[in-house]
């Protein structure tokens, strides 16, 4: 089963309350909207995965040895369909002590992770809009480890894995992100 959008993002807003991780949360949704149409994946399926990856973030307060695993379970007991809440259990791969095998986790992995840099390069132009960034500053961010330095420059290269190379996956983010600006603040 799939949850309604709308009722998908009042889970999100009861479990999440940080303003900036439910902008996170709308940014990965976007993102993985986009990647789906791409891959020609079923777009809801791809875009519940991005919004409810964090959901139990604050649950378990950020713990990583059970952020995500806590996430999928809550979304399992609620009869989500499989592939998503294994997704959501697998964009934390430290959590469950596997690595990610399908095109639909490195998806998430990839999708999620891209928006902390993408937001993190928008915040240092002077407009911080994300209608000013190039898909090129993103790129050049990527190899400068000290900028961004929590984001994870592997799990953003799976993009790779699922056959989108990286100058493409930092354009179609972007572009995503640009169609819900207002939403997430950028």
């Amino acid at each position: 089963m799939l949850l309604e959008r709308n009722l998908a993002l009042e889970l999100l807003n009861q479990h999440v309350k940080n303003e900036k991780m439910i902008a996170h949360c709308l940014a990965s949704e976007a993102v993985m909207r986009a990647l789906a149409h791409r891959l020609g994946k079923d777009e809801a399926k791809w875009g519940l995965a991005g919004l409810l990856h964090d959901v139990d973030v604050e649950d378990v307060n950020g713990d990583p040895l059970v952020h995500g695993i806590a996430g999928a379970d809550m979304l399992k007991e609620m009869g989500i369909d499989h592939e998503v809440t294994d997704a959501i259990k697998m964009h934390n791969e430290a959590a469950t002590g596997l690595e990610r095998t399908t095109e639909f986790q490195h998806a998430l992995a990839a999708g999620e992770t891209i928006t902390g840099l993408i937001t993190a390069t928008t915040l240092v132009y002077p407009d911080k809009k994300i209608a000013s960034i190039k898909t090129k500053s993103v790129v050049k961010r990527m190899k400068e480890k000290a900028f961004a330095a929590s984001v994870n420059r592997d799990a953003i290269l799976e993009c790779e894995l699922i056959g989108i190379p990286l100058n493409d996956f930092a354009e179609l983010s972007i572009a995503a992100m640009r169609e819900i600006a207002d939403e997430i603040g950028l």
